[in-house]
Parts: structure tokens; sequence; C-alpha cells
């Protein structure tokens, strides 16, 4: 069963970044990663997903969950990677969002792939209190109170992974009321854009005109 939540300390030794959506563009967060002095052995970096699809190295990207400093959420290109691996979805279908280097993966390489990002959490939560911020794929509407029971109805989960309507215009950003900074990416912006709690953070990292950014929440800093 896919896990939903995953609770995180407060980093009382280091410090807390969160990655955009990455879509195998390893060598330019290797790149922000040096630019920012992460120290491996006391900061932690945090994915809002898609790690996959779209980029140079998707395979290489999935290595990040084997690193401990790593904590990524499932996105919508992973959602669709597990649903091509159990044949609910068509290769093709997933060629047409950057899906090629999967698509023709010998079976039990995909199926290894599916396994892995299966075992991602959708929210991630980080600290408490007024530091407290969270980590998800693209919305959430409601509190602190209800994204921590962890129990989602079918709509509510389709959102977590697949949601717009905030970036869009077509939600209140009201009914974020009570709901701490949440990190998301998903919908592509120029720049870092905080709409009601939610900080987009997908500035197109795989696209001529974009670029990868790393914020961190605590102070507000953006890379």
């Amino acid at each position: 069963m896919t896990p939903v939540l995953c609770h995180h300390p407060a980093n009382t030794a280091g410090r807390d970044f969160v990655v955009g959506d990455l879509h195998g563009c390893v060598d330019v967060l290797r790149a922000l990663l040096h630019d920012i002095g992460f120290d491996a052995a006391r900061d932690r970096l945090f994915s809002v997903g898609d790690l996959v699809d779209r980029g140079p190295a998707s395979e290489t990207a999935l290595e990040l969950l084997d690193r401990p400093w790593c904590h990524v959420v499932r996105g919508n290109h992973e959602e669709v990677l597990s649903l091509v691996s159990r044949g609910k979805l068509s290769p093709d279908a997933w060629r047409g969002i950057g899906g090629d280097w999967g698509a023709d993966l010998p079976p039990e390489r995909l199926h290894a792939h599916a396994a892995r990002v299966d075992a991602l959490p959708l929210v991630r939560v980080i600290g408490d209190g007024p530091a407290r911020f969270n980590v998800l794929h693209a919305e959430f509407f409601g509190t602190d109170a209800e994204l921590d029971t962890g129990s989602y109805s079918p709509e509510v989960r389709e959102r977590l992974i697949w949601g717009r309507d905030l970036v869009q215009g077509l939600a209140d950003p009201g009914r974020q009321a009570g709901l701490s900074l949440t990190c998301t990416g998903h919908t592509p912006v120029r720049a870092p854009q905080r709409i009601g709690a939610q900080w987009f953070i997908d500035t197109g990292a795989f696209a001529p005109s974009g670029r990868l950014t790393i914020v961190e929440p605590r102070t507000g800093e953006t890379w």
C-alpha cells in the first residue's frame, strides 16, 4: 500500500532545502548544491517530486532515492511511471510527457523503478509550530490538522498530485487558512511564486528558458 504522509523532526543540526521539479536535470542539481554549500552530513534536501521524464538523466535522478539526505514526495510523473509498470497506462502515453527513457526499458527494470516510487509518500511535514513547512507535489486545500490526518479522499489525493486550480487562479487562497508554508511544484512558473500558503518552485528545469530552483523555507532564500 502506498504511504501517504511522513513526518520529519526539525533539523537542529543543519539546514533544510526544497528543490523544484527535477525532471532528470541531475548535473544542474549538483551544481546548485555546490553553490549553496550543501553539507550532506547535516543538511537535508526535500523534493516536490517529478524526478523523472523530459530531462537528460531520469534513471540517475532516481538514485537520489538512495541518499539518506534526500526526501522526495510522489509527483505525477512518478505516478505515471507506476501506472505504466502496472499496465494501467500505455507506454505511448508516457512518451507523450517525456517518458521515452522508461517506455522501452526491460520490464524487470521498469518494475524495480516502480517499486521505489510506489514507496514515496504524497506529503512530507517538517518540524512543528511556526517553523513548520509542508512538501507536496501539486496543491492542497485545508488546514495543517486536516493534512496531518493522512486520510485523504480520492479527490484530495488526485489534487495532491495533479491539481492546478490555485496557481491558475481558479480557487480561493482563503481555503488554505490554517495551512503552514507548503512547497509545491507541478506547474512551471517563471520564478518562485507564493499564492495562499503555497510556494510554487517548479521553474521548468528541463526547458531551454527554464531553470532549477532550490529554496530554504526557514529563511525564504531562493537559488
